[in-house]
C-alpha cells in the first residue's frame, strides 16, 4: 500500500472549482473549522421527486469572478455550524470538487453568506485531513508553484 505524503499549502490558497466554472478563488485555510464553506446568495431548497435539492448563486455581484450562474445540487446534509462571529446557524451542505495543485478533491461545502468576510471560501479540517500540511508562514504555495511551472514552459 502506497502512503501519499500530504502536500504543503499556505494559510491562504487560490483554488479552482471546475464544476462551477470558478478559478483562482481565494480560500482561507482554517484548521479550527471542521467544515468548509463557500460564499453564496439566493439559496433556495426544494424537493425534486423524493430528493431535497438546493439552488444558489456563488459569490455575489461585487466579486470579480461572479458569473451569475445558478447552481442546482442535491442537499447532502443540514448541519449546525458556528459561524466566525460565534453564532450557531443551520446550514445546507453540498458536495463539490476543488482543484489544488494538479489534483481534484471531493469536499463538502456549507452554503453561507461570507460577504462580510475577507475570503469567499474557507477550507476546514475535513477537506485538509490526510491531504495537506498548512504552513501558516506562507500564502498561495500551490498557486505559486503552478505559476512557476507555466512560466518555465513558456521560457523553454
Amino acid at each position: 500500500m502506497k502512503i501519499k505524503k500530504p502536500r504543503t499549502i499556505g494559510r491562504v490558497e487560490k483554488i479552482d472549482f471546475p464544476d462551477f466554472n470558478l478559478f483562482e478563488i481565494d480560500a482561507k485555510v482554517d484548521t479550527g473549522a471542521y467544515t468548509s464553506a463557500i460564499h453564496c446568495h439566493d439559496i433556495v431548497s426544494f424537493k425534486d421527486s423524493d430528493t431535497e435539492m438546493v439552488s444558489f448563486k456563488l459569490l455575489d455581484p461585487t466579486h470579480p469572478a461572479y458569473n451569475h450562474q445558478e447552481i442546482i445540487l442535491p442537499v447532502k446534509a443540514r448541519r449546525k455550524i458556528k459561524n466566525s462571529f460565534g453564532q450557531v446557524q443551520k446550514r445546507i451542505i453540498v458536495q463539490a470538487r476543488m482543484k489544488i495543485y494538479d489534483k481534484i478533491y471531493k469536499l463538502e461545502l456549507s452554503l453561507a453568506d461570507r460577504s462580510k468576510l475577507e475570503y469567499p471560501v474557507l477550507l476546514g479540517r475535513k477537506a485538509l485531513y490526510n491531504r495537506f500540511i498548512v504552513d501558516v508562514s506562507q500564502k498561495n504555495v500551490a498557486f505559486n508553484l503552478k505559476q512557476k511551472s507555466i512560466n518555465e514552459e513558456k521560457n523553454s
